[in-house]
């Protein structure tokens, strides 16, 4: 589950990085009654693609871990037991 997110979030940064202006768009619309007044600055896309950028390598960092994680445990160990309870 926690992969998937990684990677819905990861393909949202993409789509923020490769158009910016587009999510400015959308945004703008969905949170101003009357979007067609409000005019962005130009530096607004520029700091939207980089935000794009830092949450694409976030999700990449976080999917990286995950494949990378050592998940594989004997199950027959159990965390904490020194055996002592097999000698007595």
């Amino acid at each position: 589950m926690k992969a998937l997110l990684l990677l819905v979030a990861g393909i949202g940064g993409l789509i923020e990085t490769v158009a910016p202006r587009a999510v400015v768009r959308v945004w703008t619309k969905a949170l101003y009654r009357n979007a067609g007044e409000a005019e962005p600055r130009e530096w607004v896309y520029a700091v939207a693609r980089a935000e794009g950028v830092v949450v694409v390598l976030g999700a990449l960092v976080g999917l990286y871990g995950l494949a990378t994680a050592d998940d594989e445990a004997p199950v027959d160990e159990v965390p904490g037991d020194s055996g002592a309870a097999e000698d007595a």
